[in-house]
């Protein structure tokens, strides 16, 4: 079982950075692929970006490719992804994912969520 915590979500204004962290507890969070998805009023909850246990292996999607980066230290059981480049399009509630399995961009394929975080950015 793996409870996630996220934090570090707020109010921006445009083009200004976020870093977000999600914390999990239990002492196996490096075998764990993990994953940050994000859901607007409104829409559908979507993929933001994706690392493997050991963080050697990520991918995003086209929307934050090149403004957002995700990575990982498993020696404090923790994800970040750090947002620059902010837009009023990203104001969202953010969330983690894990699963022990393979990397997916997928989110019913992750078995464990954290209670989500709200990015708002202002133009």
């Amino acid at each position: 079982q793996v409870q996630l915590v996220e934090s570090g979500g707020g109010l921006v204004q445009f083009g200004g950075s976020l870093r977000l962290s999600c914390v999990a507890s239990g002492r196996t969070f490096s075998r764990y692929s993990m994953a940050w998805f994000r859901q607007a009023p409104g829409k559908e909850r979507e993929f933001v970006a994706r690392i493997s246990w050991s963080g050697a292996m990520t991918y995003y999607a086209d929307s934050v490719k090149g403004r957002f980066t995700i990575s990982r230290d498993n020696a404090k059981n923790t994800v970040f992804l750090q947002m620059n480049s902010l837009k009023p399009e990203d104001t969202a509630v953010y969330y983690c994912a894990a699963r022990e399995g393979p990397i997916s961009t997928i989110g019913r394929e992750y078995d464990y969520w954290g209670q989500g975080t709200q990015v708002t950015v202002s133009s």
